[in-house]
């Protein structure tokens, strides 16, 4: 990246150098100056896309590396896993309680394998598919956001076991004002269950969690989900809703992921007519993502009671 940045810099210049010495040389000829000079403004211009182009494909070339070693062991460690379990079974006659134990982490291995499948599977679904093509209902959010943190809190109860304290409160405004917006209840599970992964993939020492559900202007929902972790560069707020981006920090490469997770996020968002957005006071000090959905007002017919899969988010 940094070559082609130089070898763009460079043209530029002597593009400029040529280009000066000629209107020296020619400033007394009318015809010349007007031809030349439009001309030179589009050989500058196309050396600056060129470069611009180039910067950006060495960029996503990088993110799709990083993807493809993220998912690699994604994939990778719980294979590798559900084998050992399996061959210790076969090999040895265990005790029924341990047995029970294997079979459980087991699980938890292929729900996971198959989590991260189901998400490169829907990265590549969402960004093919347009407004209208999907099917919406009415969308109750106050019970869908509990139903998630509930769901959060379940799959974290082993860290909670481990010694590391939790604390995952919601503050969803006067129950009697009902939160309703129009959607797929499926997708709006995933991106929920996702922005609550993260939060808690990414605190540090604690996890303190605190999610926020609010009427804005009558018209919007608003779902912001803070925690108290790594924080997120100012610099990277905007591209950690990317395919495939990461932020490049250590803290943040050595936490399992694939970077689709916000990508999906905010596909999802937006293709239901909002979108989502990411604010954080610095690194060490925490994140918030926030989710706007535009809110139904007055709903022709009954919420959806969706069935909440335990599936795996990022």
């Amino acid at each position: 990246m940094v070559l082609f940045i130089v070898l763009g810099a460079c043209l530029v210049g002597v593009a400029i150098t040529l280009n000066v010495t000629w209107i020296i040389l020619n400033w007394r000829r009318f015809m010349p100056l007007l031809l030349g000079i439009p001309f030179f403004v589009l050989l500058i211009a196309g050396v600056v896309l060129n470069t611009i182009f180039l910067v950006r494909e060495v960029r996503r070339n990088e993110r799709h590396d990083a993807f493809l070693n993220a998912v690699t062991h994604e994939l990778k460690t719980p294979i590798a896993s559900i084998r050992l379990y399996l061959e210790t079974l076969e090999r040895r006659e265990l005790p029924e309680d341990t047995r029970n134990k294997f079979y459980g982490i087991m699980r938890e291995d292929s729900d996971r394998l198959l989590a991260t499948v189901e998400q490169v599977l829907k990265a590549g679904e969402v960004g093919q598919r347009s407004r209208s093509q999907q099917m919406r209902v009415p969308v109750e959010m106050r019970s869908l956001v509990s139903a998630c943190i509930d769901i959060t809190r379940s799959r974290s109860h082993a860290q909670a076991e481990s010694g590391v304290p939790q604390s995952i409160t919601l503050e969803a405004g006067d129950p009697s004002i009902p939160v309703i917006v129009r959607g797929n209840p499926d997708e709006l599970q995933t991106i929920i269950l996702n922005v609550l992964n993260n939060a808690v993939k990414y605190s540090s020492s604690r996890v303190d969690i605190r999610v926020h559900l609010r009427i804005e202007n009558d018209a919007w929902v608003i779902l912001s989900v803070t925690d108290s972790g790594i924080g997120i560069p100012s610099a990277h707020l905007k591209r950690i809703f990317k395919r495939f981006y990461r932020v490049p920090n250590r803290s943040v490469l050595r936490t399992k992921g694939t970077g689709l997770g916000l990508f999906l996020v905010r596909t999802i968002a937006r293709q239901h007519g909002g979108d989502a957005f990411a604010s954080s006071p610095g690194l060490g000090l925490g994140a918030t993502i926030s989710i706007q959905l535009p809110r139904v007002l007055t709903p022709l017919e009954a919420p959806a009671v969706t069935s909440l899969h335990r599936q795996e988010s990022v």
